[in-house]
């Protein structure tokens, strides 16, 4: 027994033993967003219920489960209808259902505003549309929606075209500001210049404005009248309809077609109804581009600086020192370093740079809010410790006779580390990069006081020049979880959206990770030791 114990046997177990159970924490954490996040767009079918008090029901069923005294279950449906019901969600007990029915005419409908609605069409007024005779109610009222949908496509252009307008007469009114900070007659050239421009603009706005006006009310005028299972009848405009279905007509490929369109506006589209419904693309865009940007400055900063502590610097007190320092700065909370740099970059450098390049708008600041530039910043102190760290060993493996014999040969310090330390070292090195761009994408915190919004107006990229626009605020999938699972004033109706983004994340993060492991398996191959 005691050598059992000497040769290390049951730490060997111990170990192992841990490793299995940290795989399976994270392989059933995986499995249960799965589970919650890939069902969430497939087409349930909509119960239309009978109960013993006369009334009717019209939902898609979520879940069921037993009552509180143990005799019988109770149901929990999606009623929808929230501007009818004031609520999305009714628990209903089985014992009080007579019937239950599935109708294939039911209508779901998916809304800009006021979440979903369940009910049946009455009747439809499109105004100017005009349609083949032989087509029945519903047959109408969806090629109606396409025509009203070819319609809002136009409003889109116009205001894509508005917006940069906008960002024009934005450029000049500052040019204007600026001249007059310096002190500029009203008659000098270039101010006129600027004011003839400024005209030209806000002449060319007003017109494209009341287009759009124009082109937003011949949208607005085609209406559909439908009802719900009582009966109560409800006007909804078909310019406010995002998708229309009959759930219980559709077959398995109906089903996978939407599921595949409800996965494309996920990915690509913009958010609605307070982030709870709609696509996630801003918040997809500017978590990816906040890792970029991230790792631009932590990795740099971080390799350069374990190349210096490793192969440079005399050990002592100082770069002692110096080692616990960058070993505890990994155990500061993250809120710290958000408080820091609102402190140091937000209100320190922005400010400074404000003062310096942009003193005619102030107070107004341009530099000196949150934006994605500062977050980065923020994000990339807080993650250098993990690739220092992960760098210096990653040198301090190399055995010292690599080093002798390259000097031997003839090769500088600096040839020496860059053709022989860095190679070998190269996998380590990834391996720091990889944890911290894990770290980097699920922060929160430090986001949330450095430039993160619940919507951005905005993309940090767009074709306006300089076209990269570091200093604009951004949309994370991190905060958007906590904003529609804590924030939302609708809890309930934006659990699905949280599992749905839960699963983005989890996905762009091992996305990320494999190919920058994948980076390192092939420099590991290439540069391992036996090569030498």
């Amino acid at each position: 027994m005691k050598t059992y114990w000497r040769t290390g046997e049951p730490c060997v177990w111990g170990t192992g033993a841990a490793l299995a159970a940290t795989l399976l924490i994270a392989f059933i954490l995986i499995i249960v967003v799965m589970i919650n996040g890939l069902g969430v767009f497939w087409p349930a079918p909509l119960e239309e219920l009978h109960l013993k008090d006369g009334s009717t029901l019209l939902g898609e069923r979520i879940q069921r489960e037993p009552v509180h005294d143990g005799e019988g279950f109770r149901r929990q449906y999606k009623i929808a209808n929230r501007d009818l019901y004031g609520l999305d969600f009714r628990w209903i007990d089985e014992s009080n259902i007579v019937d239950v029915r599935y109708p294939d005419e039911a209508i779901v409908l998916e809304r800009e505003e006021h979440g979903d609605f369940f009910g049946y069409l009455k009747s439809l007024d499109t105004v100017d549309l005009v349609f083949a005779a032989d087509i029945d109610l519903y047959q109408s009222l969806l090629a109606s929606h396409r025509k009203v949908s070819e319609m809002r496509e136009a409003v889109e252009q116009v205001d894509d075209e508005i917006s940069k307008l906008s960002y024009k007469l934005e450029k000049v009114r500052r040019n204007l500001i600026k001249a007059e900070y310096q002190g500029l007659a009203k008659n000098n050239p270039k101010v006129l210049e600027l004011k003839r421009n400024q005209a030209i603009l806000q002449d060319d706005f007003k017109h494209l404005v009341e287009k759009q006006n124009q082109n937003v009310a011949a949208m607005r005028v085609h209406k559909a009248v439908f009802a719900d299972t009582n009966g109560q009848e409800q006007q909804i405009i078909l310019a406010d309809m995002v998708r229309i279905y009959q759930p219980n007509q559709m077959g398995l490929l109906g089903k996978s077609w939407f599921y595949a369109g409800k996965l494309k506006e996920l990915i690509l589209g913009q958010p609605r109804e307070s982030n709870t419904e709609g696509g996630l693309f801003p918040a997809i865009f500017g978590t990816v581009m906040l890792i970029f940007v991230m790792s631009l400055f932590s990795f740099p900063l971080g390799v350069i600086a374990a190349i210096y502590l490793r192969e440079y610097a005399r050990e002592g007190m100082i770069v002692r020192l110096v080692r616990i320092a960058v070993n505890n700065l990994a155990g500061i909370p993250s809120i710290v370093y958000g408080i820091f740099g609102l402190g140091f970059f937000v209100y320190g450098v922005g400010g400074a740079i404000d003062q310096m390049f942009y003193p005619e708008i102030l107070p107004t600041p341009t530099f000196g809010t949150g934006g994605i530039l500062w977050a980065s910043l923020t994000l990339a102190l807080l993650t250098v410790p993990v690739v220092i760290v992960a760098t210096e060993g990653a040198l301090g493996a190399i055995p010292r006779e690599i080093r002798e014999g390259s000097l031997a040969l003839g090769a500088t310090k600096f040839q020496t580390l860059m053709r022989i330390l860095l190679p070998m070292s190269s996998p380590g090195i990834m391996t720091g990069l990889i944890l911290a761009m894990a770290r980097a994408a699920g922060e929160v915190a430090p986001l949330m006081i450095t430039g993160v919004v619940k919507l951005a107006p905005a993309l940090p990229i767009d074709g306006n020049f300089p076209f990269l626009h570091l200093d604009r605020k951004f949309m994370h999938l991190g905060f958007h979880i906590f904003d529609i699972g804590f924030q939302s004033p609708n809890v309930e109706a934006a659990k699905p959206m949280v599992f749905v983004t839960t699963l983005l994340l989890v996905l762009i993060v091992l996305t990320m990770s494999s190919i920058a492991i994948h980076l390192r398996n092939k420099m590991k191959k290439r540069y391992t030791f036996g090569t030498f």
